[in-house]
């Protein structure tokens, strides 16, 4: 009988999750956790990748990271930026304020608002919480209903950080749905605009993307396999964009960092690990 009670409470919970909207939803993994597990998985990520070592170019990206994450809103997360030294196009975001972004994002973008397209992109997947998001439906699509009845009682937050840690260890963490890509878009765009940059420069950077799709397909593989087709991202930010002028393009920090980079020796393939 206990048995059948435990069960009927796990699946009563996993009905009531489901109902939940997205943002309700998320609060099954709380901030605390999820910024916990950010440094877990930092921690993780750090020892299994190459980093570019210069302080010049580090510095530089985390000033434009910092000006952006002071406008992104939601919770205060510990937000942090990261470069990878690998060839490849491409940046991610990790629970709870890790960023990082490749060596070849910076050195093929062509402004600086460019380059800060694709921070405020993955700033805009923390603060928006994509990944408590994706952690909770990843949860209840795993069968691991007996965690959703412990969340009734004290253990609740806990057991969630476990299990979470558990889902992220199989890749989940950064599956961010179609859905999540386009808000990011958004919400990366508005928080361009407020911190200064030229939000159109964001579909400036999708039209480069589209292009090396064609000139340089491999460049661009890693980035295409966890977002949407550059083509649709633009389009669909060209309607939010409609009517937007003004922001700062460019800056000769941003050169001088670009051109730093170009001069190190060839970053290895993040594909070849």
């Amino acid at each position: 009988m206990r048995w059948k009670v435990h069960r009927l409470a796990a699946l009563l919970a996993a009905a009531a999750v489901a109902s939940l909207t997205p943002l309700a939803a998320q609060y099954l993994i709380s901030i605390e956790e999820e910024i916990e597990l950010g440094r877990r998985t930092q921690r993780e990520v750090k020892s299994k990748t190459p980093e570019v070592k210069d302080q010049h170019v580090l510095d530089y990206v985390r000033q434009i990271g910092r000006s952006l994450a002071a406008h992104a809103g939601g919770p205060k997360y510990p937000y942090s930026f990261s470069v990878a030294n690998y060839r490849e196009i491409n940046a991610l975001a990790l629970p709870g304020g890790p960023v990082w972004i490749h060596r070849a994002t910076i050195s093929s973008a062509r402004t600086e608002a460019q380059l800060a397209s694709v921070l405020a992109h993955e700033i805009a997947h923390i603060s928006q919480r994509h990944t408590a998001d994706q952690l909770t439906k990843n949860l209840i699509a795993n069968g691991l209903l007996g965690l959703l009845g412990a969340v009734l009682g004290n253990e609740g937050g806990a057991r969630t950080a476990q299990a979470a840690a558990q889902v992220m260890a199989n890749g989940y963490m950064l599956k961010f749905s179609r859905d999540d890509e386009r808000e990011a878009d958004r919400v990366g765009a508005r928080i361009m605009r407020h911190a200064g940059w030229d939000p159109r420069e964001m579909i400036a950077f999708m039209e480069l993307l589209r292009g090396r799709q064609g000139r340089d397909p491999g460049s661009v593989e890693v980035f295409l396999s966890s977002h949407p087709g550059p083509a649709e991202r633009a389009e669909l930010l060209r309607g939010e964009l409609r009517g937007t002028s003004g922001g700062r393009k460019d800056s000769q920090r941003f050169r001088d960092a670009r051109a730093r980079v170009q001069r190190m020796p060839p970053a290895p393939a993040l594909r070849a690990r």
